[in-house]
């Protein structure tokens, strides 16, 4: 996705480069004979074997952000094991603390947060590591998250097919927008009032990052060929690695892309594009155009959004973005998330 230079010697934060991602994990990971998926662009947890199920397992660091980190650190593991048909079983947490201001009362409160998302998913927090860690300017939580998936149910990010619809759940972006209404409140006031920016601030339960009801929701309708859930880099940087998952082309409609209010007044504020914002929340979904209209509605009257925005093509046509006046571009890339901009 993003254009490599082995020269340059200094990477921007964020996701790795997709070309110098992508030649590692050929290079240096180990496929087990009981792996079922093992590492990949566009894949985000390894499927294992385990006899009648499969063992889903994923890794996520919470770095962006320091409020509710704890919080986040769950529910974003959990998206991607629900991606994978899998429901989410068991939390692990690697808590490294700053050598300066790290209280008793700040430790408890992360484990709080953990806690309390887990019960909210009903998740068995089970163990992990803690420590004071020298250099660090706030708390990073590294989250580990064990799942179990039926082998009728098991779908990856790679199961997108051509002819499939792509439909969105909620609107975008859901992470990002919280995240600028909790760390930039000062800067954003005069740009959305006090009770929106209070609204934003808790767009993290409301509509929520979970994606994991979302992906229950459509897997039981049925006609699913893929789920994936768009994260750091934003929603373009999802499409694409649905794609290159699944070495598909996409049309998607950019009229019928949902971006929430809010994120657009926000990124307007601060010149970010949208479409490059950490996008968790929303659950992108691959499926028969068959079952289509059941999974819109079906996620509807659960009280989740949802729209077709698009189309799975064959892969030679590309990944092309396309306006109501019948122009197109190529889907646009980002060498890091558009938030790491105002946190360099």
């Amino acid at each position: 996705m993003t254009e490599f230079d082995p020269h340059n010697r200094c990477l921007a934060v964020g996701k790795l480069p997709s070309q110098l991602l992508g030649g590692l994990l050929a290079k240096y990971t180990i496929a087990g004979d009981r792996v079922v998926l093992g590492p990949g662009i566009g894949r985000d947890a390894a499927v294992i074997e385990m006899g009648d199920r499969l063992l889903v397992a994923k890794t996520d660091p919470i770095t962006f952000t320091a409020d509710e980190i704890g919080w986040y650190a769950v529910h974003v593991n959990a998206n991607d094991v629900a991606c994978c048909g899998a429901v989410p079983r068991w939390f692990l947490a690697a808590l490294l603390l700053p050598d300066r201001g790290t209280t008793p009362d700040l430790v408890e409160r992360i484990f709080r947060q953990i806690s309390d998302a887990c019960r909210q998913l009903g998740i068995a927090f089970c163990g992990g590591h803690t420590e004071i860690t020298h250099g660090l300017a706030q708390p990073i939580v590294v989250g580990h998250l064990l799942g179990e998936a039926q082998r009728d149910r098991y779908v990856t990010s790679a199961g997108a097919r051509a002819g499939d619809a792509v439909i969105l759940t909620k609107g975008f972006a859901i992470e990002g927008t919280t995240i600028l209404a909790r760390e930039k409140r000062e800067e954003l006031r005069g740009v959305l009032s006090e009770a929106d920016l209070d609204r934003a601030a808790d767009f993290i339960r409301l509509p929520g990052i979970s994606v994991v009801k979302d992906a229950r929701i459509a897997l039981e309708v049925g006609g699913v060929h893929a789920l994936h859930d768009p994260t750091e880099g934003g929603m373009a940087t999802g499409l694409w690695e649905l794609g290159e998952a699944s070495g598909v082309g996409l049309r998607i409609d950019q009229d019928r892309l949902p971006i929430l209010p809010e994120c657009e007044r926000m990124c307007r504020h601060f010149g970010l594009d949208p479409l490059g914002v950490i996008a968790s929340g929303s659950l992108l979904i691959a499926a028969d155009p068959g079952r289509t209209d059941a999974i819109v509605a079906r996620l509807n009257s659960e009280g989740i959004a949802a729209a077709v925005v698009g189309k799975v093509l064959p892969a030679e046509q590309g990944r092309r973005l396309c306006a109501a006046d019948g122009t197109s571009r190529d889907l646009p890339t980002f060498a890091s998330d558009e938030v790491t901009r105002l946190f360099g």
